[in-house]
């Protein structure tokens, strides 16, 4: 029987601090972590899931001009078979890995923007990267990132939980960077604990010493006591909402679907977090692409679309999108290893009961090429302008330095 967010709220905030931890937290968690008080409104607002594809997806195959001869001729090896693409109109088809994508088209909650890039681009994975995070170039240094900026614009969680959330091992995104907020870092529900030899020693820590504000004079100090106190609670809060879920969707078991499983608990335990972030690995596929290419886009349709679908089955749908991007796109011709090399322009893809379902943007011109690659129809920060405003109410120029003009991609 599925349990409704305010029961789950309720059963999470009600229970005892005695339970063991059960996930990993990063060393930066901030001490608002560790209120507990009801949501009220806030637990009503709009959520947002980034999915980063890591090391430069082909978009090309993921999302497949399949009659263009230009694009036969130019991978001879690596082109997807016109018998197995997804077919979604005479020229355009999803690649066959990503049924889970097709589908959720088809219910109107998938949305692919193609051409998606920036001015002159740049191939460094390290450089690409942070000017998607940033939005700013190497000689434009800046100390936050674009959902910092929109975190440190939002007031005060009325339940006390962080306004962003980061789930994995890797290192933690520039685009969450905060100049006034700790993000913190969640690893997996099982596999790390706050260890204590004394149990009741750690439930008094939690109960009489509570946070403090920081002070000016040990930041260290203030570092440390927010930090380990809040990472007490954030555990206990987290392994709660493990412990009371229950779903009738079946995760992948890969990484990524663990991920995104607990994305799916904590919003069902009724956080008020804004943000979850989290990293998908292995997309530079310089040789053999074809079936590293394939599974890697199965890992994310099917991981997605169980969240996705779990989330519909909770009642939270239609106020939770999933954004998906990358740092670039891969060179039009395949290069001598049966793979393909650093480009430019790619797709992005935002999935969700808000969204206006459909392809944005012109089918690729395969003969009208710069340095090889695609070019972009569209600045990525377009992109960001249509979820900060249309998403997630807030005000796109503050954030991104810029005007940039959204694109109609929510309904």
């Amino acid at each position: 029987m599925l349990v409704s967010m305010n029961q789950s709220r309720r059963r999470f905030l009600q229970s005892s601090i005695g339970g063991a931890a059960a996930i990993g937290v990063g060393a930066a968690m901030p001490a608002c972590f560790a209120d507990a008080a009801t949501a009220g409104n806030q637990e009503q607002e709009r959520i947002l899931v980034v999915v980063q594809l890591s090391g430069g997806n082909d978009g090309l195959n993921t999302v497949v001009p399949y009659a263009d001869d230009h694009y036969r001729s130019a991978r001879p090896k690596l082109a997807i078979p016109i018998s197995d693409v997804l077919k979604l109109d005479d020229d355009t088809g999803l690649h066959p890995s990503i049924r889970g994508m097709h589908d959720l088209l088809q219910d109107g909650q998938f949305v692919a923007v193609r051409g998606v890039g920036y001015e002159r681009p740049n191939r460094s994975h390290f450089e690409s990267m942070d000017i998607w995070h940033t939005c700013r170039r190497k000689n434009e240094p800046r100390p936050d990132g674009w959902l910092g900026r929109f975190m440190d614009q939002q007031p005060e969680s009325a339940g006390g939980d962080v306004p962003a959330l980061h789930l994995g091992h890797e290192s933690q995104p520039a685009a969450i960077a905060s100049t006034s907020i700790r993000v913190p870092t969640v690893k997996t529900l099982a596999e790390f604990q706050l260890h204590g030899n004394d149990k009741q020693a750690l439930r008094e820590l939690l109960q009489t010493n509570r946070p403090v504000k920081p002070t000016q004079d040990n930041e260290l100090l203030d570092f440390l006591q927010s930090s380990t106190t809040s990472a007490i609670a954030a555990s206990q809060r987290v392994s709660e909402a493990a412990a009371g879920y229950r779903s009738d969707v079946t995760y992948p078991k890969t990484e990524l679907g663990n991920k995104l499983r607990v994305v799916a608990q904590l919003i069902d335990a009724g956080l008020t977090t804004r943000v979850y972030y989290i990293q998908h690995d292995g997309f530079d596929t310089h040789a053999q692409q074809t079936e590293t290419h394939s599974i890697l886009l199965r890992q994310w349709s099917d991981a997605v679309t169980a969240l996705i679908r779990d989330l519909d089955a909770h009642d939270h749908g239609k106020r939770v999108c999933v954004m998906t991007f990358s740092e670039f796109g891969r060179r039009v011709s395949e290069n001598a290893s049966e793979g393909t090399d650093h480009g430019a322009a790619g797709p992005m893809f935002l999935c969700g009961g808000g969204v206006k379902a459909g392809i944005v943007g012109k089918r690729p011109d395969l003969t009208d090429l710069q340095d090889g690659d695609l070019k972009h129809e569209f600045d990525f920060r377009q992109v960001y302008a249509s979820v900060l405003q249309s998403w997630l109410g807030a005000d796109p120029t503050a954030i991104l330095g810029k005007d940039y003009q959204p694109l109609p991609l929510f309904g």
